[in-house]
């Protein structure tokens, strides 16, 4: 059972740290010639659990503050992100147990 809480908590330090450099690479790539990558990919970050240094990430590097969808959704799924995170760790990851 603790292999599981390690498992699980290496999972969301490695879905953030992706998400920050996600951030990071788009940052990057918008000032030079390539096409630049939808939004599609930060969502879906968030969604896997990185809403949270998404968010922390936007206002530390200043990209796409002034972008509203990402204002209001990135804390939105960060709360949610929490919630199912603690859920998780307070069931014992029961719902991962097949029996």
């Amino acid at each position: 059972m603790i292999l599981l809480y390690i498992v699980f908590s290496v999972y969301i330090v490695a879905v953030n740290f992706y998400a920050v450099m996600l951030l990071k690479s788009q940052k990057d790539e918008f000032g030079s010639d390539t096409k630049p990558v939808g939004d599609g990919k930060i969502i879906l970050t968030a969604i896997l659990g990185g809403a949270i240094a998404i968010y922390i990430s936007m206002f530390v590097m200043r990209y796409r503050l002034k972008n509203l969808l990402f204002m209001i959704l990135m804390p939105v799924i960060g709360v949610l992100n929490v919630y199912f995170f603690y859920l998780a760790y307070r069931s014992g990851m029961t719902f991962l147990i097949v029996r």
